[in-house]
């Protein structure tokens, strides 16, 4: 009996693939990656990313409201947001949207998370309260989200699902990432829109978040070059980053002079 188990592609193997979808000359449609698959959204996770835990569930036992979130995110939220459940975090989303990811959180870290969302579109004000307290305003409003963070109590967790627009993308990450307490995060999904003109990306564009990445990482290691510093609101007390498909997560903690020994 030949094994049943997913034979994962190579890297060239996913290229090519994605080349017979597209023309090289168009940018590819978000349409054409949602799921068609015949195994269940569960089944699919599972197979695919061996993965198994309490936030699948939650995923796909949603019911009332819409929430969608790309299959491969679904462990990366817990390996990030795992050591959060159960305690008195104070969570903000960017990007309300339907009102589902809202009450995925909640199911998933507790009743005693403080969480909060804000959106720039007036009707996501029906959420408020159903899972946690919704605020409008725009994402690329500092002081907006200063009074927001102020009403919270601080905040631990960011996750930046809005507009993901290039430039707001970069400013929100500058503005806020001072605002977290320490030991606390700061994701960035849906970031395959910075290969996309209609957000303001595309391969080799200056404004590509990933090249504003490869800037912020400069400047983490400002201490061994004259350069000047792009975005002090993150470099000063960014511990490390970590990338993943379309994910960026921004840790917030103290960041001291380097400094080595010689020990014999």
């Amino acid at each position: 009996m030949e094994d049943d188990k997913i034979k994962t592609p190579t890297i060239w193997e996913r290229v090519n693939v994605a080349r017979r979808k597209f023309s090289p000359r168009r940018e590819p449609k978000i349409a054409c990656f949602e799921y068609k698959g015949d195994r269940s959204v569960k089944e699919d996770i599972k197979q695919k990313y061996g993965f198994d835990g309490d936030i699948l569930d939650i995923f796909v036992d949603t019911k009332g409201v819409l929430v969608n979130k790309w299959h491969h995110y679904i462990p990366i939220y817990d390996r990030y947001l795992s050591r959060f459940r159960g305690t008195k975090v104070k969570f903000l989303e960017i990007g309300v949207s339907k009102g589902g990811s809202l009450q995925m959180w909640r199911r998933y870290l507790g009743d005693d998370a403080v969480i909060f969302g804000v959106d720039i579109d007036p009707d996501c004000a029906r959420y408020d309260g159903q899972a946690g307290q919704v605020r409008i305003g725009s994402q690329t409003d500092a002081e907006f989200l200063a009074s927001v963070i102020k009403e919270m109590g601080g905040v631990d967790v960011i996750l930046d699902d809005g507009s993901h627009h290039m430039k707001h993308v970069a400013k929100t990450l500058n503005d806020m990432f001072s605002m977290m307490n320490d030991g606390g995060i700061y994701i960035i999904e849906d970031l395959h829109t910075a290969f996309m003109r209609k957000w303001g990306g595309g391969h080799g564009r200056r404004q590509n978040f990933f090249v504003v990445l490869l800037q912020i990482m400069k400047d983490m290691h400002g201490w061994y070059h004259y350069k000047k510093i792009e975005y002090p609101g993150v470099s000063g007390r960014c511990s490390g980053i970590h990338v993943h498909d379309s994910v960026v997560v921004f840790e917030k903690n103290k960041v001291f002079a380097p400094t080595f020994s010689q020990i014999s």
